[in-house]
Order: structure tokens, then sequence, then C-alpha cells
């Protein structure tokens, strides 16, 4: 029996066309915003609160960041990475519909986190996992061990997709087979072989 372990951003989701809107909220350009947005995320990723990051972006800026905008940011960030890439959707139904476990594995905030768990199609997975509830994030090894631990299964049970080869390099070392997202039709060739195997269940 195999899992098979998403990434989200960029192998499920397409990346964001929410950064011209965000910064339209801070009255800056997108040019000058994006290098903020980017510079202060791996700490959003390793769980500091929505405000703290926001703050830090605005900082960047020379922009002050009240408490009304970071629930607005937040909100619009969220959202921004909550459109599904079409080929990828489709390959995560056909494994749902085979009874293929599934789990999602996330260097996201917590707040993008409770924004998933309240669509319907997170249901699709077994286990959501993200960095932001964890405290630590892709490639640590902590985070290999902690889901393991949540899927009761051994690493080499588990097939893992990512975008970044700095976190298949983690997942590698971590015992766990994974693979460099290069799409859709790349990763259900890759899981041919492993699942027929297995038959695509969980039992």
């Amino acid at each position: 029996m195999y899992w098979v372990v998403f990434d989200y951003g960029e192998v499920l989701s397409r990346k964001t066309a929410a950064l011209p809107a965000l910064a339209q909220q801070l009255g800056v350009t997108a040019a000058e915003f994006e290098p903020a947005y980017w510079a202060e995320r791996e700490a959003y990723d390793r769980g500091c609160p929505d405000a703290q990051y926001w703050r830090a972006v605005g900082d960047r800026l020379g922009v002050a960041v009240d408490e009304e905008t970071v629930v607005a940011l937040t909100k619009a960030d969220g959202e921004g990475w909550l459109v599904f890439e079409p080929a990828a959707e489709a390959l995560l139904d056909e494994l749902h519909v085979r009874g293929v476990p599934l789990a999602l594995l996330s260097n996201a905030p917590a707040a993008f986190g409770r924004a998933v768990e309240q669509r319907d199609w997170s249901a699709k997975f077994r286990t959501l996992v993200f960095s932001g509830d964890l405290k630590y994030a892709k490639p640590d090894p902590e985070i290999w061990a902690e889901l393991v631990r949540r899927l009761d299964a051994l690493p080499e049970q588990c097939v893992f997709f990512d975008d970044r080869q700095v976190n298949i390099d983690g997942a590698l070392a971590a015992g766990l087979d994974a693979r460099l997202w290069a799409g859709a039709a790349d990763a259900r060739a890759y899981l041919a072989g492993k699942l027929s195997g297995s038959g695509g269940s969980a039992s």
C-alpha cells in the first residue's frame, strides 16, 4: 500500500495571481510588493502570526498595516492560492475514486490551512499537514517524521511530489519515495507502476 502525498502550491494549485491586488491594498506597485512578500514568507510558513507577517511586509515597504488590513490581506492572500491546476485536480480526483490514500503536506501559514479545511475538496485527503501549525517546515527532518507518524506508515510507503528540489532531497533523505513535480501526466505515469502492485487501495 502506498500513500500519495502532494505539496500544494504550484503542484495542485496555480501560482497565486493575487499579488497585484495585495500590493494595491498597501498602496504600492506589484514590483515593489513582491520582493517584500517573499522575503518574509518563510517565517510565515513556519508559524509566525498573520499580523506579524503583514506588518513585516509593510515595514519593508514603509507602509503601516492596521488590524483591519491584516484581516483583508490574509483573506485575499489565501484565496489567491486556492485556484487548482485543472490537470492536477483531475489526477487527484482519479486517485480518490480509486481509493488511493492521499495526504497533503504544504509549507503554508496556519490561516491558509484553515481556509483549505473549509473547502469540499479537502475531504479527499485523509491527512492535511501545514507547516504553519507545526512551527517547522519542509525540508526539516522533523516534518517527515511527523508526516509518517500521522499516516501510521513507513517512509518508503509514501510517494511524495513537490516542485522544489530541496524538498525532494529532504524527503529522499528521510526515506520517502519522492519525485520532483513535472506535471500531472508525469506523476500519473510514475504512479502507474507504484500503485498497480498495491491495487491502489488502503486495504
